[in-house]
């Protein structure tokens, strides 16, 4: 989101055996299909994430351990500092310790498919978490894995719709500021947002921009865009930083233009606080986290069967008028 994800490197991802030095290894039995549920041993979940140096996959880490401690189960979290090769490293060595199951917060679509198939292989069971895995349409989960955790794409466009038709009621000039080159989110988080303004009439896009989910690189597109278009009227920008960045510049010349965030991040809901963003669509990483450890441990210890579907939670809207309702989780 990743305006919650780091550009990363895009390609198949080469696979290193071994387990880190900087990882114990662990004894537990992987389940295997036809074996039986780990449940005699302590469970052992291996979170391959993103990195931990974001805000929004530290949430996603926190709310795992979370609900691993509640659970009396072991988490191990492998940070893959948003390296695709090193992330198929760190897949590998969750397999080796035979780990009981896997998430994965993938850091590309294609590479992570190659990985979810190996660990498929292994007869672990996996899932991931905040990003699709494969080509296909998003609200599938690829077959390999038990099921995928996510932001529904789908209604964050309409939401930040609903939030632009409340900006604007009568209409006017938009422009929206993507994530970096290559993202699925900068045609999933827009294409709502683009067929309802349509549906509503009145509202022009007349510019899209990358900001490369930073918020200097917000701010730069966020001044290119005014001075070609000076009157524009609102700013979408797919993560809050980047609306951040965006407010700087439209305060620096002194426009109107209203701007909408993305995330429910602090630096957004402390932007509808002072003014300088209009609204937010509220993501909860934490309970995201929990709710995938939560699903993943019940389909180890033969509690649940796996969902075999994309999951997702509430994500509501949010102004100055409701901004209470969005406390941020990262």
């Amino acid at each position: 989101m990743a305006g919650t994800r780091t550009a990363v490197q895009l390609g198949v991802a080469s696979a290193v055996v071994g387990v880190l030095a900087a990882c114990t290894t662990v004894s537990s039995t992987s389940t295997a299909p036809g074996s039986s549920p780990a449940t005699s041993k302590q469970v052992v979940v291996g979170l391959s994430n993103q990195t931990m140096a974001v805000t929004f996959p530290v949430g996603l880490a926190k709310g795992a351990q979370q609900e691993a401690d509640k659970l009396g189960a072991k988490l191990v979290v492998l940070d893959s500092k948003g390296d695709v090769q090193k992330q198929g490293s760190d897949i590998q060595d969750l397999i080796a310790q035979k780990v009981n199951g896997i998430l994965i917060v993938p850091n590309s679509p294609g590479p992570a498919q190659a990985m979810v198939d190996g660990v498929a292989a292994a007869g672990i069971p996996i899932a991931s978490v905040h990003g699709t895995v494969g080509a296909g349409p998003t609200d599938v989960p690829y077959d390999k894995l038990s099921f995928t955790i996510n932001e529904s794409a789908d209604t964050v466009g309409h939401e930040e719709a609903t939030l632009a038709k409340q900006a604007l009621p009568t209409g006017g000039k938009v422009a929206i500021i993507t994530g970096a080159s290559g993202f699925l989110e900068n045609t999933t988080w827009t294409a709502g947002f683009k067929s309802d303004l349509a549906a509503a009439g009145g509202f022009t896009i007349v510019a899209a921009q990358p900001g490369d989910w930073t918020a200097e690189k917000g701010e730069a597109a966020c001044q290119g865009i005014l001075s070609a278009h000076p009157d524009v009227a609102l700013f979408y920008a797919l993560s809050d930083d980047m609306a951040a960045g965006c407010a700087k510049a439209v305060t620096a010349v002194k426009s109107t233009a209203k701007i909408l965030g993305n995330g429910g991040a602090k630096i957004g809901i402390d932007g509808i606080k002072d003014g300088t963003i209009f609204g937010d669509v509220c993501f909860k990483p934490v309970d995201e986290g929990a709710r995938a450890f939560d699903t993943l441990y019940a389909q180890i210890t033969g509690k649940a069967p796996a969902p075999k579907s994309v999951l997702s939670y509430p994500i509501p809207p949010v102004t100055s008028a409701t901004v209470d309702q969005c406390a941020p989780q990262w």
